[in-house]
């Protein structure tokens, strides 16, 4: 099994921090606050053609403290995506957090 990572730069702007291309299986995502201040972020998990918003927020607000990171997926855990499937996130400043999702394909 061949893992992959993909990072991103969380801004106020909902945008990817991951897109899966075929079925994945998404096995870690943390968001990593590096600035000087608390920061609130969200996460989406949205499929195929749809857009980010209250039906799929999977994370709301949670504030990521000074230097300190949210791991939302770790251990044995495992989000399936279909493709063109995507997690969103978003944040309450820009240049705060960075978002790190590993994945596979199956």
């Amino acid at each position: 099994i061949q893992m992959s990572i993909s990072t991103a730069n969380v801004t106020a702007s909902t945008a990817n921090a991951y897109s899966s291309s075929g079925n994945t299986a998404v096995t870690f995502l943390s968001l990593a606050n590096y600035s000087a201040s608390n920061v609130t972020a969200n996460v989406y998990v949205v499929p195929s053609g749809s857009s980010a918003g209250n039906l799929n927020v999977s994370v709301a607000n949670i504030q990521i403290t000074v230097q300190d990171t949210f791991q939302y997926y770790a251990g044995n855990e495992k989000l399936i995506l279909a493709n063109g499937d995507s997690i969103q996130v978003n944040a309450g400043s820009n240049n705060a957090i960075a978002a790190v999702v590993s994945y596979t394909s199956i």
